[in-house]
């Protein structure tokens, strides 16, 4: 059966996409794929916003088939030829345009990358509580299954609408109607599906930004999904060179960095998530580097992992704005009609990426040949380039002078327009954004300490790949001539940014000075845009991070910053290097003595770098795999160190519960149980059902009063007096009491006996957990 579910999770897939295909190709009509790798991310951005606001009255199959049904809508107006239509022969509009070699290509891509997932999963399918957040997503896909409007009841904080960015759980939640999954299944199908968009859509946009380069578009599409999919940072690598290294030479270049011997053997595939880290006052706070791989083997279905291929969605948006002339201004607005949508999608998605969708659509714009007042209404630009003219003619109509006015304008124009769309996004959002800024918990933007910066170990060691390639591509946008002086420049800024300290600039600066100056003065396309946006979110971290309760300093901001800076510097190298390659063949075919030496080495780095962001994926794979049991997508399959007794109480509370019920169960705090404990609200994280305090997470969302002012009440309930235990359960409409290992651990021989007891009866008894069900009239006022 579970055989069965991937293939219909495939065909689901499949439908949606050919569904959401019209959309895309008129989209990203000047792509050579017509847009076929969004299709899909396209498809279900459609579907999902009239199910969220029809969810906001009815939540469930029939809200997900209105949202099917507006694109079935969609898909017939832009994709049916309507002439036929009226002479009752239904086929395609004749310029909609299906390349059946790029539309076999992209499957492969997709059904490939969905396929390695489901394999990953299938020998670790568990949503178990240790290291990630699977209880918090598992129990999110749980509870809006449960929920019959939008936003879904927090199955942590029983009574209250979650405070969290459900929106990809939404899209997962979806799916599972659609293909008609139990949630068991459907979590692990779609974390697959999530990973397989990414690795599509970064396929599919670098093989269209290749194209427009005049570069192998397959190539640059095959080395995007690498980096994207697979690659890794340095760090792997860097520990094995370490370990061939002397150990005081080893020590004193990087002290406390354990090595690795050749064979992987002690590898984890954790710590290359944890190089960067924040030092204050001689304290040191790891913060959290992911990319791809590790959070998809690590197997959360994350906020920051939804929203990639997303992401990336409007990072085509803005290459087809970056491709469109100036004269097609009506095509030009319909793009950027679309990404206020995207926006509020994104919002509510993963919020932290809602600023960068915007950020490359302004930089899309900016940096576009196209000028960006053919945007504007007729008069604003007539007005706009008078006052650009009296200000030069005030500046003695200097030529130098008016190019950094006409610059200046290409800045200013921009972000007025992408403001624009930004807070139309924000008012679509607003009932969201009203419920997550209301909630209690404090967030303000803060300067980061000096001390607290990365340093360049650091930074290389995290992104030093991608800063390899970008280096050597951009030196070849820049004149023959001057690529020595520029490298020495480059080299000074270097020394003075580290001497300063800050080592960050060292690496982005000239990637944003030079990136920007050849995408208007030189050769550039939009690999060159992407690698400008990566630059920028790399360098804002080092400066600035929001300050919540979510961890120390950045631990955050580096969190949900750095997978965005991965997939737009993944396609952007993917693109860079088939770009190399393609001089260096060109190279070696024409073949002076300097060209061939050149055409030499550019492969052979390409093969060097490879291998070594490689080096991870091998070492983790294997090791994952290694003494792996019959494979199962089950992601309540846990592991053996989960009680059965509780196992059992779970299904039962899965069975018994409906959308009314309420349990009470130990919190999930600092003490006992604590968070990432696979005792902590188990049975509201694995059914969704509401708990009155579960982990310790609602205090990021809430404040620390609200949380733990409900947990000193449930406290009070199992140890303190009938009438303490009676207010709690009838403030909250509890009907079943959890007793099992978690409350033992906490309580103690504080634990109150319930059996003792009227109004509690046992409802479910296995081992030493016991669920009772409480009779609210029976207990005292």
């Amino acid at each position: 059966m579970q055989y069965l579910a991937v293939l219909v999770w495939l065909a689901v897939f499949a439908g949606v996409a050919v569904l959401g295909y019209p959309l895309a190709a008129r989209l990203f009509a000047r792509f050579r794929s017509r847009g076929v790798g969004f299709a899909l991310p396209v498809a279900l951005v459609t579907i999902w916003l009239p199910v969220y606001w029809l969810g906001k009255l009815s939540f469930g199959p029939l809200t997900v088939a209105a949202g099917v049904a507006v694109l079935v809508a969609l898909a017939a107006a832009l994709g049916l030829d309507r002439d036929a239509l009226r002479n009752g022969e239904p086929r395609l509009a004749g310029d909609l345009g299906v390349d059946r070699r790029v539309v076999a290509e992209t499957a492969v891509v997709f059904v490939a990358a969905f396929l390695l997932l489901i394999a990953i999963r299938s020998v670790d399918p568990a949503v178990h509580a240790s290291g990630g957040e699977k209880y918090l997503d598992f129990g999110m896909l749980r509870t809006l299954l449960r929920s019959g409007t939008l936003p879904p009841e927090d199955f942590w904080f029983a009574g209250e609408s979650v405070q969290y960015y459900y929106g990809g759980h939404l899209v997962a939640a979806i799916l599972t109607y659609l293909t008609g999954t139990a949630p068991a299944l459907a979590y692990n199908l779609a974390l697959a599906g999530f990973y397989a968009m990414l690795v599509t859509a970064a396929y599919d946009l670098a093989s269209n930004v290749a194209a427009e380069r005049g570069v192998d578009p397959r190539l640059g599409g095959a080395f995007a999904a690498f980096f994207v999919g697979f690659a890794s940072n340095l760090a792997t690598v860097g520990r094995l060179l370490l370990g061939l290294l002397p150990a005081g030479i080893r020590e004193s270049i990087a002290p406390g960095i354990e090595s690795l011997p050749l064979s992987g053997e002690g590898f984890s595939y954790w710590n290359a998530s944890r190089i960067i880290s924040d030092s204050v006052d001689g304290a040191t706070f790891p913060t959290i580097n992911e990319f791809p791989l590790f959070a998809w083997l690590n197997g959360d279905m994350h906020a920051h992992m939804m929203g990639t291929p997303f992401l990336l969605l409007a990072a085509a948006l803005g290459f087809a704005l970056y491709l469109t002339p100036a004269d097609e201004r009506r095509r030009r607005l319909s793009l950027l009609a679309v990404v206020p949508l995207l926006g509020q999608f994104q919002i509510v998605t993963s919020t932290w990426s809602f600023p960068s969708v915007f950020g490359v659509t302004y930089l899309a714009l900016a940096l576009a040949p196209a000028d960006p007042t053919a945007l504007l209404p007729r008069g604003a630009a007539e007005r706009i380039r008078a006052a650009r003219g009296r200000a030069a003619d005030s500046l003695g109509n200097d030529d130098t002078a008016a190019r950094a006015l006409a610059e200046l304008e290409r800045l200013v124009v921009p972000l007025g327009v992408v403001g624009a769309l930004g807070a139309v996004a924000a008012v679509l959002a607003a009932p969201f954004l009203a419920g997550t800024m209301t909630g209690g918990s404090s967030r303000t933007i803060e300067f980061l300490p000096a001390a607290a910066r990365s340093g360049v170990l650091e930074l290389f060691a995290v992104h030093g790949g991608f800063l390899v390639v970008f280096g050597l591509y951009l030196l070849g946008r820049v004149a023959r001539d001057r690529r020595w002086s520029l490298a020495l420049a480059i080299g000074a800024v270097a020394v003075v940014t580290v001497a300063l300290p800050l080592d960050v600039l060292a690496f982005t600066l000239p990637l944003l000075i030079v990136g920007w100056a050849v995408l208007r003065f030189r050769d550039a396309g939009y690999e060159t845009v992407l690698i400008v946006a990566g630059a920028g979110l790399v360098t804002i971290v080092e400066f600035v991070f929001v300050n919540e309760q979510a961890g120390p300093l950045r631990m955050n901001t580096v969190f949900k910053t750095y997978m965005q800076i991965w997939v737009f510097w993944g396609v952007a190298a993917g693109a860079a290097v088939a770009g190399l390659v393609g001089r260096a063949t060109r190279a070696v075919r024409g073949a002076d003595r300097p060209a061939l030496g050149r055409g030499v080495a550019v492969p052979v780095l390409v093969a060097a770098l490879v291998v070594s962001t490689s080096l991870y994926g091998g070492f983790a794979l294997s090791g994952h795999f290694a003494g792996s049991q019959d494979p199962t997508l089950d992601a309540t399959s846990m592991p053996s160190w989960y009680d059965e007794s509780e196992l059992a109480a779970v299904d039962w509370l899965d069975r018994t519960a409906d959308g009314e019920t309420v349990i009470v169960s130990a919190p999930g705090t600092g003490g006992e149980p604590g968070m990432y404990s696979w005792d902590a609200a188990i049975g509201a994280s694995l059914t969704g059902v509401p708990t009155v305090a579960g982990w310790a997470h609602e205090v990021g969302y809430r404040g620390p009063d609200a949380y733990y002012g409900r947990a000193e009440a449930v406290d009070a309930l199992y140890t303190g007096s009938p009438a303490e235990a009676a207010s709690v359960i009838r403030e909250h409409d509890v009907e079943y009491v959890w007793v099992g290992a978690a409350e033992r651990a906490r309580y103690g021989t504080d634990l109150v006996n319930f059996s003792d007891r009227a109004g509690y009866e046992p409802a479910f008894v296995e081992g030493d957990v016991v669920v009772y069900e409480v009779t609210a009239s029976e207990l005292p006022e």
